[in-house]
């Protein structure tokens, strides 16, 4: 039985032949193609809305241009109210080393120095132990232990700086008067660092308070730091036989440093800013000792200590000064320590350049 070939049919291989019948046209293979556009949609605002949007923007433009406007106006103040103590002492204020308010001499050396000596101890103290815990956090500590062991650390910034001090005065002076000051004495008194009688309190307790204070800043800080670095030179480093300790120094804190130095700036400027817990414990004495030991002072302490005491116009202006000097190196502190930190994490050149 034969059957009449199908006019449709077509051979495989031949699927992009167009299809002629007879009851159509052929079509052409170089034919335009008409094709149906997108609707367009016709969004028509409010006027509301529009001035709702101009508001918006130029409140938080505000926002922005208050804070700066904060800021002058701190330095205004400070440098206003102070002027008498400039002109009558001049460059010399900072190297006076007499603080006497009866006779209108004032000196702020002594000041600097504690503040300068105490936050040096607490970084020394605090830096290894902050730097250790982050680096332990990011590279060898168990995923579920992570985020305990930093809420922990985090939540030592929390405490507020008088529960420190109490802190300091009740359960870490007498362990200082009793047990570390006298070892310290035995062992290391040659150095002229850790002699005189053991009070308790004075600059190296005033260092160690700061140091717990520090940590949780510095430790957040080189924790980001650390999570920045790509995971691929890490890959890379073990690929090549290294160790995990190789790998951390080598693709990680080598990478990392600018960042880390940037989180020990900010924890400094934290130090130097710190009032009631060093007032509680470093003694509040105007003198210059290089023994840790003896008590001291500290910018922070005098201000807190002596501006309600001050009546006379240049003696407050004197402490004004003072807390001028805190504000401009706490700002210089904080600027430097936030471009270390922004030239690790979002600058591409020191990475390529670690």
């Amino acid at each position: 039985m034969s059957t009449s070939p199908n006019p449709d049919f077509r051979p495989l291989g031949h699927f992009n032949t167009p299809v002629s019948s007879a009851h159509s046209e052929p079509v052409r293979q170089d034919s335009p193609v008409a094709v149906s556009h997108a609707p367009t949609i016709h969004l028509h605002a409010s006027k509301a809305s529009k001035y709702i949007d101009l508001a918006f923007r130029y409140s938080l433009l505000l926002c922005a241009i208050s804070i700066i406007a904060i800021m002058a106006l701190f330095f205004y103040e400070l440098t206003s109210r102070s002027k008498l103590s400039i002109s009558k002492f001049g460059f010399a204020f900072f190297t006076g080393k007499t603080w006497d308010p009866v006779a209108g001499e004032f000196g702020a050396m002594p000041f600097i120095y504690g503040t300068l000596v105490s936050s040096l101890v607490a970084l020394v103290l605090a830096v290894p132990l902050a730097v250790g815990v982050s680096v332990f956090v990011t590279e060898l500590c168990p995923r579920k232990f992570r985020g305990i062991i930093s809420f922990t650390v985090e939540l030592l910034a929390a405490i507020p700086s008088v529960i420190y001090g109490l802190w300091g005065i009740f359960v870490l002076a007498p362990i200082l008067r009793n047990s570390v000051q006298p070892w310290l004495s035995t062992y290391l008194g040659w150095t002229g660092m850790f002699v005189g009688p053991a009070y308790g309190i004075g600059m190296l307790a005033a260092g160690i308070i700061l140091a717990i204070m520090i940590i949780p800043i510095i430790a957040s800080i080189t924790r980001e730091v650390l999570i920045a670095v790509p995971q691929t030179q890490r890959e890379a480093v073990l690929a090549l036989g290294a160790t995990r300790w190789e790998m951390v120094r080598m693709a990680v804190l080598r990478n990392a440093r600018v960042g880390i130095m940037g989180g020990i700036i900010l924890g400094l400027g934290r130090a130097i800013g710190e009032t009631m817990a060093v007032t509680m414990l470093i003694g509040n004495r105007p003198e210059i000792a290089k023994s840790l030991f003896a008590p001291g002072y500290t910018m922070a302490s005098v201000i807190a200590n002596e501006f309600s005491e001050a009546t006379d116009d240049l003696y407050l202006s004197a402490l004004v000064e003072i807390g001028l000097v805190l504000l401009i190196v706490t700002v210089i502190v904080n600027a430097c320590a936030r471009l270390l930190v922004w030239s690790i994490t979002r600058g591409h050149s020191v990475r390529a350049n670690a």
